[in-house]
């Protein structure tokens, strides 16, 4: 389906990139809250007087995770209602107050609390910073516009790594935490100041010239009225139930289920992965280390991912990516020498996060544009389930002595995630071959993945 419409000849990266760089700041500070508990958990275990247990630790971080389910369900549709700006904003506030709940917190009841709070901002920001980019990006770009997005991702939790290493031994966890109150006073004065609304939004409520002048500000086509997201109650409701239309019902639970595996697979390694390396009998500083390796490899994986996929599909680079990252589970199980076990976390850095990554920009040729944010919501969304299930499994895990079976886990959900992807253009072309004569739209390049 054609879900962005023709645009100027000169709108290219140069004129995206204001956008593109303050979304990129907001990810980095995402990234950087949700690895920070991954990043300090060590030192955590160890502190007495928090009472934390590994098992609690995962249940902890599934509250968070359960957090970012509830906030990217919601924000598909509350986008629609308050402008996408307001959203992003809202949810950048949200998770830098939690992490100051945890900085303050006396226990892990209230530090749990923290985290939930954390996760309803954190699971709002990502989908609307990437429908966003979407929007904004050049067509034929979209892919490596999201992968170049991400990337923000990853420099963030390099950035929590780097806290974790250096400032928890000598200064302690809270600190860490306090560092993550940062974003409320870094990054909200700019998107105040700076970041533009949609104007496929503008559009849907009546703001027709000032849709035109931002597009036109940033080289793109005037929005068209088949663009906007639907408006009230009713509109949004109907958003939700446009994801089951004949064109697209067989791919949004294929969608749903390969996001839950990347998910899954995500938030299972930012958050045991130190413990995991650490039961296998690496030192402390090197277990922390480890993650910040892997997200190094995350950057240069949406580098490679996204101009890959502008080149052969989304749909062919998650998938092969997903099995890639199987492989590189497989692998870190077999106690490896230091050296080796390095360069295997960082490659499969370079496949994991951008396997998910490509899941999102796969949606691109599912959806619409007026449905890209709530189909975007709902990914991600139901993703979360998979984000809840890694930290709660790798904690029950760890707290039995069966921290090699999480590197299994990783892997099947590896396997099954590049089986998911695999189908949707399947589904996809099922779906036009059941709808409606006229009902059907033309199918873009990152579905033909």
């Amino acid at each position: 389906m054609t879900s962005q419409s023709p645009v100027s000849p000169s709108h290219g990266f140069r004129s995206v990139a204001p956008v593109l760089a303050l979304c990129w700041l907001a990810v980095f500070f995402d990234g950087m809250d949700v690895n920070i508990y991954g990043a300090v958990m060590p030192h955590m275990l160890d502190d007495e007087g928090l009472g934390l247990t590994p098992s609690i630790a995962g249940t902890i971080g599934s509250w968070t995770t359960s957090g970012m389910l509830v906030g990217a369900l919601v924000a598909g549709n509350v986008t629609d209602w308050i402008g996408r700006r307001a959203t992003i904003i809202a949810s950048v506030t949200l998770f830098s107050a939690g992490s100051a709940v945890c900085a303050l917190a006396a226990g892990t009841g209230s530090f749990g609390a923290g985290r939930f709070l954390a996760g309803l901002g954190l699971g709002g920001l990502m989908p609307i910073c990437l429908a966003v980019v979407m929007e904004f990006a050049p067509p034929r770009r979209v892919a490596l516009a999201t992968g170049l997005l991400m990337t923000s991702y990853h420099g963030g939790g390099m950035a929590a790594t780097g806290l974790g290493l250096w400032v928890a031994p000598d200064h302690g966890w809270r600190w860490v935490f306090w560092a993550g109150v940062l974003p409320a006073v870094i990054a909200v004065p700019l998107l105040l100041r700076w970041f533009p609304e949609s104007p496929a939004v503008l559009l849907a409520r009546g703001r027709r010239a000032e849709a035109e002048a931002v597009a036109d500000r940033y080289g793109m086509a005037a929005p068209r009225p088949a663009e906007a997201p639907p408006g009230g109650v009713r509109g949004r409701v109907d958003a939700v139930l446009a994801l089951f239309r004949p064109e697209s019902r067989l791919a949004t639970p294929l969608l749903w289920v390969a996001s839950f595996c990347g998910l899954l697979l995500v938030y299972g390694v930012s958050t045991w992965l130190p413990q995991l390396m650490r039961a296998s009998g690496y030192g402390l500083s090197s277990s922390v280390s480890f993650l910040m390796v892997i997200n190094a490899g995350g950057i240069l994986g949406m580098l490679i991912a996204g101009h890959t996929a502008d080149r052969y599909g989304a749909v062919r680079v998650s998938a092969l990516w997903f099995v890639l990252t199987a492989l590189g589970a497989l692998l870190l199980r077999e106690h490896l020498t230091l050296g080796v076990t390095y360069v295997v976390v960082f490659l499969t850095g370079v496949f994991l996060f951008s396997a998910q990554v490509m899941v999102y920009a796969a949606t691109d040729g599912v959806y619409p544009a007026s449905e890209r944010a709530t189909g975007l919501g709902w990914v991600t969304g139901i993703g979360r389930t998979g984000a809840v299930v890694g930290p709660w499994l790798g904690g029950a895990l760890v707290a039995n002595g069966a921290e090699d079976w999480g590197f299994l886990m990783f892997a099947a959900a590896g396997l099954t995630g590049a089986a998911m992807i695999a189908l949707v253009p399947v589904a996809a072309r099922l779906g036009r071959r059941w709808a409606p004569a006229g009902g059907a739209e033309p199918v873009t390049g990152s579905e033909r993945g």
